[in-house]
């Protein structure tokens, strides 16, 4: 058995032309590590290939899925920087689209339960647009747009924390507080998502959301194999949900001058 990696860096042309050459080739299977943009496409190679994604939760996408409820994950961060007393936060992202659904639909979770627990408060969301061809030159790109967008807010005094999309942003948020002599948690919290290996060996280990990315590949090549080798009907539609939690580390605590809550 062996494997071939193709990168799409959520280029919709690149993406159609990698389905092609996969419908016409000899792999046996296809793994999707991100939300397809060329879903029909996806479906149809499907009928040649099977595939299986490794995304968002989506019930419209009729291919085998192994999927994280993002919409969720942004609310539990929302809810416990709520409880924390931050009542101003900022989220800071790459590219906000429709290619990048993930992201929004964390933005939304976090949004709509400041909107339903904190109705005083506010999410100023902060974002810049990353190109395909940025993130195949610049390995740190993440790191440097959470960097930028974060010294831009830290004139504004409201803000007590930042919620960033994924842990990789977080660390150029952190990186940015420190630069400007601030503290963390003492002046500003930091929230992040995906607890990567690396956020618990932070000079502050930083407060993430966990959902399994180690597991939800396995979880995936193994549907995977059980339809490459007949195990699975082709005609049944897996679905498996990871659950994710909160990680609390170093990185959050409650807003400056006010004591802690909840």
């Amino acid at each position: 058995m062996y494997f071939r990696k193709y990168t799409t860096y959520r280029d919709a042309e690149n993406e159609i032309r990698i389905l092609n050459a996969v419908a016409g080739s000899d792999l046996a299977g296809v793994v999707f590590t991100m939300m397809p943009q060329s879903t029909e496409l996806v479906e149809r190679v499907n009928r040649l290939v099977p595939v299986v994604v490794i995304g968002d939760r989506n019930t419209s996408l009729n291919v085998d899925t192994v999927e994280m409820n993002n919409y969720s994950a942004g609310a539990i961060i929302a809810h416990y920087m709520i409880g924390l007393g931050h009542k101003h936060i900022a989220y800071i992202s790459t590219t906000l689209n429709e290619a990048n659904s993930a992201r929004v639909r964390r933005l939304e979770g976090v949004r709509d339960t400041y909107r339903d627990e904190c109705p005083e408060g506010s999410v100023i969301v902060r974002s810049r647009e990353v190109t395909p061809k940025e993130e195949r030159d610049n390995i740190s790109i993440e790191h440097a747009v959470g960097f930028e967008l974060t010294r831009k807010c830290l004139g504004e005094r409201r803000i007590t924390a930042f919620v960033a999309v994924n842990d990789m942003v977080a660390y150029g948020v952190l990186d940015a507080i420190r630069a400007e002599g601030r503290r963390v948690p003492e002046d500003y919290s930091v929230c992040g998502f995906d607890n990567i290996f690396p956020s618990q060996f932070l000079p502050v280990g930083l407060t993430t959301v966990e959902h399994y990315i180690a597991d939800k590949g396995r979880n995936a090549f193994e549907i995977l194999h059980s339809k490459m080798s007949g195990e699975s009907s082709d005609r049944n539609i897996t679905r498996v949900e990871f659950k994710h939690h909160l990680i609390v580390r170093d990185s959050t605590a409650a807003p400056r001058g006010e004591e802690k809550t909840g």
